[in-house]
């Protein structure tokens, strides 16, 4: 016997299923098969099944849930401790034979070992054809749905993208236009479906609907958040209007582009132009900095807290100096879609495919979200012809002091830009109308771009919603309100909480402690080391590393915090981590 949780939750022989009745051990058993072989503390069981409330002997309920769950599987033939008692919750005991969830993971890391396009295309199909319709629909659960929905729906994305472009790839952009058409319209916010459809139509020889169709999706995008279409989807409708032969279609993971021309990377939010409110300098100095005509490698690195808008900033540098590079832009994104290191190889693979594009001539390389500075000292071009941008959290100032090049720190908006930023992003005229409510939002985001665009979205598809009430609304619970419901990683917690998971536990400590602490700032080294307990050397040691991630501003002795990160370490991460601890 085994489970399938990719639908309803069901018990299954390899031939019948019993689907679960909607119950609190069926909460139960699908909060443990979420974590398969890890253990589910007794505070995320107790959430899931009765979120807030929770009855007086909770815990005792809980066990009560345990034996019937117990109970069932032995009506069932599933024989053996499959649920295991352990200290601080529970654990479930499954494989890739056992559980669909893990089975299609499986498929898919076979998948991204594949050389050969079929064989990567059978896996995949494989592992989608696992799933059975709308996720936990038996699980009656606001919290699983909430917070797991969204993490297994974003797997099933980017398996449907990869398999759509693997299609056009091997010649069969007919054959996929159906399943596009439905995706599509089941999810019209996702960028890049539009762009894959848009794409298939055009190779297919329907270019006046692949136009239409390009004007419904930008129709959508402005009605819904204000924002124009992103530069893939914009350069792909001006190849279409141009009439131009398209590059072979999407073999390498990427989008829908013409010979020499770059595709924005996976995940990076829509940037219209108009969100390069208060960048002007920045821009200046990283085209001034990568336009540099002396001998020697011309590589930046721009680096910065997660949300401040690097990937945004650097797409855009990209774009104005692509004209200036005879081998054109090409762009590497440094992580998979859930967030781990692309393998060098993998890495060396894609460089290959972008050498062979530019013919050897100069280019400009687009690095993006680089986790350290070893996953990329074998991908930095080796003479001084190419140019290379890279954005990363962490300043990667080894990287450069043995490869040569510069740094630039990006910083969150002053006040004023970040009013003049709501201000294009919301309309002039309804900004003015509340000018003192704009500051109070600004200063609750922090001046921080990615928390602005977030609450000015909110605001552009409510437009009767008062910018004050808006404003008193996210003060009652900042962080779990800074998100967008239908994009998961539109949300400051998930940003922020995954860059702060990244960092070695005794930092994370450290940042959670020194946020905690009354210090003025700036804060002393002096002082910070009594706050951290730690000997002067060994304290400022961390303070350099943390200042390092981008956690803290300054050095040499003196540090500050800005306020978004403080907020978050005590509010947001500090009780996380305090829960788990406990």
């Amino acid at each position: 016997m085994g489970f399938q949780i990719l639908g309803t939750l069901n018990l299954t022989d390899g031939r019948d299923a019993a689907v679960l009745q909607p119950s609190k051990p069926t909460i139960l058993l699908a909060a443990l098969l979420l974590r398969p072989n890890a253990v589910v503390s007794v505070t995320s069981l107790l959430g899931a099944i009765w979120g807030e409330q929770q009855p007086t002997a909770a815990k005792a309920a809980l066990q009560t849930c345990v034996l019937r769950l117990r109970r069932l599987f032995t009506k069932h033939g599933i024989s053996g401790n499959a649920i295991e008692s352990v200290p601080g919750g529970y654990r479930i005991i499954a494989d890739a034979e056992t559980l669909d969830l893990l089975r299609f993971r499986r498929l898919i890391r076979s998948a991204e070992t594949e050389t050969d396009l079929e064989s990567e295309l059978h896996s995949l199909t494989e592992a989608l054809g696992l799933w059975r319709g709308a996720l936990l629909a038996n699980v009656p659960s606001d919290v699983l749905r909430r917070d797991e929905v969204p993490r297994l729906t974003e797997e099933w994305l980017r398996a449907s993208e990869r398999v759509h472009d693997l299609k056009m790839a091997l010649g069969r952009s007919r054959e996929v236009l159906p399943d596009l058409w439905r995706t599509a319209r089941s999810y019209p916010g996702h960028e890049r479906f539009a762009e894959q459809l848009i794409e298939a139509l055009y190779r297919t020889g329907r270019q006046t609907e692949a136009l239409v169709e390009y004007r419904n999706v930008k129709q959508h995008l402005l009605d819904e958040l204000g924002l124009d279409p992103g530069p893939a989807l914009q350069r792909l409708e001006a190849a279409i209007l141009r009439g131009d032969e398209l590059a072979p279609a999407g073999a390498d993971g990427g989008g829908p582009i013409a010979t020499g021309r770059a595709a924005r990377p996976e995940g990076t939010p829509p940037i219209a132009a108009s969100d390069f409110t208060g960048r002007v300098s920045d821009v200046a100095l990283l085209t001034g900095w990568l336009h540099d005509e002396r001998p020697g490698p011309r590589t930046v690195v721009l680096t910065g807290a997660p949300g401040i808008g690097k990937t945004a900033l650097a797409l855009h540098v990209a774009e104005q100096m692509r004209a200036r590079f005879d081998g054109g832009l090409a762009t590497l994104r440094m992580r998979r879609p859930d967030g781990t290191a692309r393998t060098a190889a993998e890495l060396t693979a894609e460089l290959l495919r972008i050498r062979v594009a530019g013919a050897g001539r100069p280019g400009l390389l687009l690095l993006d979200d680089v986790l350290d500075a070893d996953q990329i000292r074998g991908v930095l071009p080796a003479d001084g012809g190419h140019a290379v941008l890279i954005t990363s959290r962490m300043s990667l100032t080894g990287l450069v002091a043995r490869h040569g090049g510069r740094v630039h720190r990006l910083d969150p908006f002053t006040d004023g830009e970040a009013v003049e930023f709501l201000s294009v992003l919301l309309g002039p005229e309804r900004t003015a109308a509340e000018p003192v409510a704009v500051r109070q939002l600004a200063a609750l985001c922090g001046n921080f771009p990615l928390a602005l665009r977030i609450m000015a979205a909110r605001l552009q598809v409510r437009p009767r919603t008062r910018i004050a009430d808006c404003v008193q609304w996210l003060r009652d619970d900042r962080f779990a309100r800074m998100a967008l419901t239908d994009d998961p990683r539109m949300s400051i917690t998930r940003i922020f909480g995954s860059w702060l998971d990244e960092l070695d536990a005794r930092l994370s400590d450290a940042l959670v402690r020194i946020a905690r602490c009354s210090c003025r700032e700036p804060m002393t080294l002096t002082h910070l080391a009594e706050v951290l307990d730690r000997p002067v050397p060994a304290a400022g040691q961390i303070l350099e590393l943390l200042a390092d991630a981008g956690a803290l501003e300054g050095g040499s002795g003196t540090y500050t915090m800005h306020e978004l990160v403080r907020a978050f370490a005590v509010d947001g991460y500090g009780e996380r981590t305090t829960a788990l601890a406990a």
